[in-house]
C-alpha cells in the first residue's frame, strides 16, 4: 500500500467541502482514525485476562491460602475460649491441686511415671516429684494461660500453655472428661495458628509502632520476645538429652521446629526484612495457620458426627428417654428444683432427647449452607449452655462452645467486638482519672491488628528486634466460618 503525500492531490479537499477552519455547529470533535465501539453487555473485555476455568480458581485459591491467615476472628476467638476455659479450672481447682495433679493425688507419682513410660506420653511433672516443682509448674501453666488470653507474646505463651496442659492432664489422666480431651487437642493446634491477629495485646501493640511508623518514628525494639527465646532455648537442649520429651518423636519435633523457626524470623527480620527469605516465611506461617484451622474443623465435625451417631445406636436415646436419667442423677443435678421440673416433662424430655440427636448428626452436612448453618450452630450452644447448667458441667460446655465458635461468622464476631469496646469505653470513662476521647486509637481494649512476630510477618526495626505486623488482607474468614 502506498501513503499518500501531505502535499498530493489525494489530500484535496472535495468539493463543496466545508472551509477547514469553520466548524460545524454543534459537531463533534474528529478523531483521528476509527472509533471503538462500546463493548456490549457481557461481552469479554480484551484488556481483562479471562478467568473463571478450573486452573484459574486453583490459583485463586492458592493464592487466598498462602497470602493471608484466613479467620482471624475465628481463630482469637478459639484462643481466648480455651485458654479462658483453662484459667478457670486451674482457679477452681487450686484449693485440691495436690490431690487431684500433686503428691497427695491418690494416683501417686510412681504409677503416674509406670504410665507414661508404657504410653510415652509426656509431662514435666515426671522430671521430679518434688512439691517445689510442682507449684512451679502448676503456676506456670496458671499464667501462661492467662497470657495467652490476653494475647502477650502469643506464640511463646501458646508453647507454655501446650506444655503445662500436657503435663497436667497427663499426670492424672483419670480425672479428665471429654472436654479434658478437646482442650488436649486444641492447645496443641494452637501452637500452630495465628491466633493473635485481632484482640490481643500484641494487636494492640503492633498497632502503636504502626502509629510510630506513620508518624515518621522508629518502632520500638523488641527485647522481650527474642529474650524468652533465648531463655527457652537451654531448657530445650536439656530437655532433650535427658529424654524428658516423652518417648513419641512428634513432640521434639514440634518444639525444634517452633524454637528454630522464631530464631530463623529474628534473622530474617535482621537482615533481609523484605527480601524473599521473609516472603517464604510468611507463606509457610500462613499454610500452617489454614491448614491447622481445617483441622480444627474437622475436628468438631468429627466430634458431632460421632457423638450423634453412637446416640441412635442406644436404646434410650431412640425411644427419647435419654435426658430424664442424668437429670436424676444426684452428680448430675447442681439445682436440683430446676431438673426436676424438667425432668417432670415427658415432652419436653422427649424434645430435648432427639432434638440433640439430629442436630448432632446433621451439622457436618450443613457447613456449606451458611444460613442452615448458623441456626444449628445457635442450637448446639445453647445446648452446651444447657448441659452447663442443668448437668453441672461448665468447663466441658465452655470447651465445646469454644470449638464451636470456629465456625461463627465473621460479621457477627466485628460486631460482638465492636459492642465489647463500646461497652469497655463506657465503662472506664465512668472511672475517675479514666476519661478517654471515643474513637482514639488504643485507647482501650485489645485492638484489632496484627499478631506475634512469630506467628505473622514481623516489620524490621532497624535494631536487630521485630515490629509487630500488619493485619494481611483477604482474612475476612473461611467459606465455612465467614
Amino acid at each position: 500500500m502506498t501513503i499518500p503525500s501531505p502535499t498530493g492531490p489525494q489530500n484535496a479537499a472535495p468539493q463543496n467541502a466545508a472551509p477547514q477552519n469553520a466548524a460545524p455547529q454543534n459537531a463533534a470533535p474528529q478523531h483521528e482514525g476509527p472509533r471503538p465501539e462500546a463493548p456490549r453487555p457481557g461481552a469479554p473485555r480484551p484488556d481483562v485476562p479471562r478467568s473463571g476455568g478450573p486452573g484459574d480458581g486453583l490459583a485463586r485459591a492458592l493464592q487466598r491460602v498462602t497470602a493471608s491467615a484466613l479467620g482471624p476472628y475465628q481463630s482469637a476467638v478459639v484462643r481466648i475460649g480455651f485458654a479462658a476455659t483453662y484459667l478457670f479450672f486451674l482457679l477452681r481447682e487450686l484449693p485440691n491441686r495436690h490431690e487431684l495433679y500433686g503428691p497427695d493425688s491418690p494416683w501417686h507419682w510412681d504409677l503416674a511415671r509406670q504410665l507414661t513410660d508404657g504410653n510415652e506420653a509426656f509431662s514435666v511433672l515426671m522430671w521430679t516429684d518434688s512439691t517445689v516443682w510442682f507449684e512451679a509448674v502448676y503456676a506456670l501453666t496458671l499464667l501462661s494461660a492467662a497470657a495467652l488470653l490476653l494475647g502477650w507474646r502469643t506464640r511463646t505463651m501458646s508453647v507454655l500453655f501446650m506444655v503445662g496442659v500436657l503435663s497436667v492432664q497427663n499426670r492424672s489422666i483419670f480425672m479428665g472428661d471429654g472436654g479434658d480431651n478437646v482442650v488436649h487437642l486444641m492447645a496443641i493446634y494452637l501452637v500452630l495458628t495465628r491466633c493473635a491477629q485481632v484482640w490481643s495485646l500484641d494487636a494492640r501493640r503492633a498497632a502503636r509502632d504502626a502509629q510510630r511508623a506513620a508518624a515518621g518514628l522508629p518502632p520500638l525494639r523488641d527485647i522481650v520476645g527474642p529474650a524468652l527465646w533465648v531463655l527457652l532455648g537451654p531448657v530445650l537442649v536439656a530437655a532433650t538429652l535427658m529424654g524428658g520429651l516423652g518417648g513419641t518423636w512428634w513432640l521434639p519435633t514440634l518444639l525444634w521446629t517452633i524454637w528454630l523457626s522464631a530464631a530463623a524470623w529474628w534473622a530474617v527480620n535482621r537482615y533481609q526484612p523484605h527480601g524473599e527469605p521473609r516472603t517464604l516465611l510468611d507463606v509457610l506461617a500462613n499454610l500452617a495457620h489454614n491448614a491447622t484451622l481445617a483441622v480444627i474443623m474437622a475436628e468438631v465435625c468429627l466430634i458431632y458426627a460421632t457423638a450423634g451417631w453412637y446416640k441412635i445406636q442406644g436404646s434410650r436415646w431412640q425411644d427419647g428417654t435419654a435426658l430424664y436419667y442424668p437429670l436424676n442423677l444426684d452428680y448430675f443435678t447442681p439445682w436440683p428444683a430446676l431438673s426436676d421440673i424438667l425432668g417432670a416433662s415427658g415432652l419436653m424430655v422427649m424434645v430435648l432427647t432427639y432434638g440433640t440427636v439430629i442436630v448432632q448428626v446433621a451439622f457436618p452436612f450443613t457447613l456449606f449452607n451458611r444460613r442452615v448453618k448458623n441456626v444449628l450452630l445457635v442450637a448446639m450452644i445453647c445446648e452446651h449452655a444447657g448441659i452447663a447448667l442443668l448437668l453441672g458441667l461448665p468447663f466441658f460446655s465452655m470447651a465445646m462452645i469454644a470449638a464451636d465458635a470456629v465456625f461463627l461468622p465473621t460479621a457477627f464476631l466485628v460486631w460482638l467486638g465492636a459492642c465489647a469496646t463500646t461497652g469497655g469505653r463506657r465503662l472506664l470513662s465512668g472511672l475517675p482519672g479514666r476519661s478517654r476521647m471515643p474513637g482514639k486509637p488504643g485507647a482501650l481494649g485489645l485492638a484489632h491488628g496484627p499478631a506475634d512476630p512469630s506467628e505473622a510477618g514481623s516489620v524490621k526495626d532497624g535494631r536487630g528486634g521485630t515490629e509487630e505486623p500488619r493485619l494481611q488482607g483477604g482474612g475476612g474468614g473461611h467459606t465455612l466460618v465467614g
